[in-house]
């Protein structure tokens, strides 16, 4: 027998169209992702002061400042208090899962990815000319125009509306070939015309910005990690 399981609206769900749903809606790989996360954050313990706290930053990161405000956002969700606060407590239990899990590797997985993380500034002026590309690299080397005034002249890409000026930018960014040039320059340093796929590049590195292990690197990485075991579980899953 069909049973009617839900009304949104107009439209009654009944069960035997659940399954076609999830698949269309790409819900599975969702409640594939929750499963694993409770799994694993079932044995994680919180204090009833962190609960609190928990909720509160909940209800601020939400603009939730008022109870007309929480009842208005409970409506729009279709959720309860209770649920709302277990939803808080959940994304509590995460983090520290996420720091118990990965706290004592982070810092050893940051030095193996240090080069990939560092930062560059660089001028760029792209040409499909390769007389014009050498006459505005000789400009610029003989200091006759700055390379800002020259790339918003013939740059032919976007970089025209910067001035050339490109980044920040993580150094594994750009395309591979700008990026090894970037990785071996100084600071200042301008590259003559190469011809980089259907455009002659004229390069020059303004600033190298080092990855440092503060406190908002160590965390978008434990962050990186977790995805990365995530992904991972899920994996499992779907094979199986």
């Amino acid at each position: 027998m069909n049973v009617p399981i839900l009304q949104i609206g107009e439209k009654v769900l009944y069960a035997d169209e659940v399954p076609f749903l999830l698949h269309r809606y790409q819900v599975i790989p969702h409640i594939w992702r929750g499963i694993v996360i409770d799994e694993a954050i079932q044995d994680i313990y919180c204090t009833d002061a962190e609960c609190v706290a928990a909720i509160k930053d909940f209800e601020n990161k939400h603009c939730i400042t008022s109870e007309t405000e929480r009842q208005n956002w409970l409506n729009n969700r279709g959720i309860t208090v209770e649920q709302m606060q277990e939803l808080a407590i959940r994304n509590l239990k995460i983090e520290k899962f996420k720091t118990v899990t990965w706290e004592r590797n982070v810092e050893s997985y940051f030095l193996k990815r240090k080069a990939s993380l560092e930062q560059v500034i660089y001028s760029l002026i792209r040409h499909h000319d390769k007389d014009i590309a050498y006459e505005i690299f000789f400009r610029i080397q003989a200091g006759e125009q700055p390379f800002a005034e020259l790339a918003r002249e013939y740059s032919q890409g976007f970089e025209a509306y910067t001035g050339g000026m490109m980044g920040p930018f993580p150094l594994t960014h750009p395309h591979p070939a700008i990026s090894k040039l970037l990785s071996v320059s100084n600071e200042g340093q301008l590259w003559s015309p190469r011809l980089i796929g259907e455009w002659y590049v004229i390069l020059r590195l303004e600033k190298l910005l080092p990855a440092q292990f503060d406190e908002d690197m160590r965390q978008r990485l434990i962050n990186e990690l977790f995805e990365q075991w995530l992904s991972a579980e899920i994996q499992k899953i779907a094979k199986s």
